[in-house]
């Protein structure tokens, strides 16, 4: 019998193979428990639930100050995934330049979008601080932008958050918040871009 090429990943395919992994794992959990076991129905068949919330989210530093120089970005992504990690949070990429962070995550049934925000922003300003002295007056910008994206935009969504250096030689930090506003039909508000 052929094999099935959507049930198993290509060998030298590490995001399919991620994916996968990802989608059975997500099988094997009942409404976001990893501990609960899916119930039977009367009828003998499994009631199973199924989730992935994806989130590409978007956040800056105050006044979008420069300060997230190549050095500090190659320890805070890491530091971010951790949180994320430690939290029940997937970050599947993360990136941004000197004043912006954008990260992909796939969250748990049970946590919000600004929970998430919360979580990393908060646990990373303390770590900065604590980490670099010079930056003890560091702080993110309030507010964020986070923008639902369905299981077949991950791979564009990755390679986009990968290659932030690349997109920002041709286009600015506000240029790219208006592209995601319109793109996902939200109104355009000067607040958000300053």
């Amino acid at each position: 019998m052929p094999s099935n090429p959507a049930s198993s990943p290509p060998p030298n395919d590490n995001f399919s193979r991620q994916l996968q992994l990802s989608l059975t794992i997500a099988q094997r959990f009942s409404a976001g428990n990893p501990t609960r076991k899916a119930a039977k129905s009367r009828q003998g068949r499994k009631n199973a639930f199924v989730f992935q919330f994806l989130h590409h989210c978007v956040f800056a530093t105050k006044g979008r100050e420069p300060v997230l120089t190549t050095q500090l970005r190659e320890r805070l992504w890491p530091y971010l995934g951790g949180i994320a990690r430690e939290n029940e949070m997937k970050a599947l990429a993360i990136g941004g330049g000197a004043d912006h962070v954008h990260v992909l995550l796939s969250l748990p049934a049970t946590m919000s979008v600004a929970k998430a925000m919360q979580l990393l922003k908060g646990n990373s300003s303390k770590w900065i601080h604590e980490t670099f002295p010079a930056l003890r007056t560091f702080a993110w910008r309030q507010g964020y932008g986070a923008f639902s994206i369905g299981v077949s935009g991950i791979e564009e969504t990755c390679a986009y958050i990968r290659n932030q250096d690349e997109h920002h030689r041709t286009r600015t930090f506000r240029e790219e918040v208006i592209m995601f506003l319109q793109r996902h039909g939200l109104a355009i508000d000067d607040g958000m871009l300053e």
